[in-house]
């Protein structure tokens, strides 16, 4: 029964080397950037949205569509940005572990 033991204590280390990790990802902080720089959303890797920064240029009553526009673009680039450091991230955490190919973590 030692090896049982063994594969539920690596299994208990693995769940909390994966919670280490999750945490961690809401401390990293991405920006999404749509307009050149006119619009700004900050995000945490986890995809929390932390701020949103708008040039003053852009608040003009005529132009609603196109900054409603920016915004989620830039929503979507901190969104992408979030998605590539969680994955590298959760890598960095995967690599040593005996997982079999196409394995993916969280389950």
């Amino acid at each position: 029964m030692k090896d049982l033991n063994d594969i539920l204590a690596m299994a208990q280390n693995v769940q909390n080397e994966l919670q280490k990790a999750q945490d961690s990802l809401d401390t990293i902080e991405v920006e999404g950037v749509a307009g050149g720089g006119l619009v700004k959303i900050k995000a945490s890797a986890k995809g929390r949205i932390i701020g949103v920064a708008l040039d003053d240029s852009l608040i003009v009553p005529s132009e609603k569509q196109m900054l409603e526009d920016l915004i989620a673009a830039a929503i979507n680039d901190a969104r992408t940005k979030a998605d590539a450091v969680s994955s590298t991230e959760m890598s960095k955490m995967t690599s040593g572990l005996p997982l079999p190919p196409g394995f993916k973590l969280p389950f």
